[in-house]
């Protein structure tokens, strides 16, 4: 476990490396050897995925794991890398302001230095997105917990208006903006709105906004160079690594299972590399 000295520089770097340019690249790790491998591909910090860290612990995603799982599990990535790392807490495991700063306290004790906290409500919910307001409050007692721990925590403040399909697609942009202003008062370092992938409209997010902006990836989004260019100041893939690791993985079995050969597993990454990884 690292020191609060320790903790509080890194929470301090992943802040610095928000100032765009250049582009934060944040791969997202799903367990210590994911995490230990795309720090040893360069990455200045890793954030987790809550999909992936579900899925590799035998939960959907959506706050089925639980929470006691998803800190262990963070507390495991933080470990095994020398680099900030941010969690996604998703919804963040809480009903009130209240619990919500109980929660932080843990995450912070994993050695963990950035959360990302969605607005999106968990699946079965009346309601899809909470109330500005009430995220407002969530926002603001995960600040108020980590500045009592004196960690200057990286909070990543997130809308699924896009990811959910909430209103009608023209009026989706101006509730996001509205939103992640909103979330910007209350206390949030940088702001989110995944299922965007057009050059168009990052480039307005990226100009309405007042805190860097985070852009979730995917196949058709733009590259990282013409991200940067559109002054996105952070950008990470979610569980799509995740989930094509899983793919091709699956895809080399099914080639065994039909009678194939196994030059499929050939590759640079030896035992014995992955194995010094992971040693502390």
């Amino acid at each position: 476990m690292q020191n609060d000295s320790m903790q509080k520089r890194k929470a301090e770097l992943l802040r610095s490396l928000h100032r765009a340019p250049p582009i934060l690249v944040l791969p997202n790790a799903w367990d210590a050897a994911s995490a230990a491998l795309f720090a040893r591909a360069g990455a200045c910090a890793i954030a987790t995925t809550s999909a992936g860290v579900a899925n590799a612990l035998g939960y959907a995603d959506g706050q089925a794991t639980p929470l006691a799982q998803v800190l262990a599990a963070t507390q495991r990535i933080a470990a095994a890398v020398q680099i900030p790392v941010s969690a996604d807490l998703e919804a963040g495991y809480a009903e009130t302001p209240a619990a919500l700063q109980a929660v932080i306290r843990q995450l912070l004790a994993t050695g963990a230095v950035g959360v990302n906290l969605e607005d999106g409500r968990p699946p079965g919910s009346a309601q899809p997105l909470r109330d500005v307001a009430d995220q407002q409050a969530r926002l603001r007692a995960a600040r108020a917990a980590a500045d009592a721990a004196g960690i200057p925590l990286v909070i990543n403040a997130r809308t699924d208006v896009f990811l959910h399909q909430v209103g009608a697609p023209d009026s989706r942009l101006g509730e996001s903006l509205r939103r992640l202003a909103a979330y910007a008062q209350a206390g949030a370092d940088c702001l989110f709105a995944p299922g965007v992938a057009d050059a168009a409209m990052i480039a307005v997010l990226v100009r309405e906004l007042k805190l860097p902006l985070n852009i979730l990836a995917g196949p058709a989004t733009p590259a990282v160079s013409e991200l940067e260019k559109l002054g996105v100041a952070r950008v990470s893939v979610g569980s799509g690594l995740h989930r094509a690791s899983l793919a091709h993985a699956e895809q080399l079995a099914r080639d065994f299972l039909a009678g194939g050969g196994f030059q499929g597993l050939a590759t640079d990454l030896t035992y014995a590399a992955l194995n010094n990884l992971l040693k502390h």
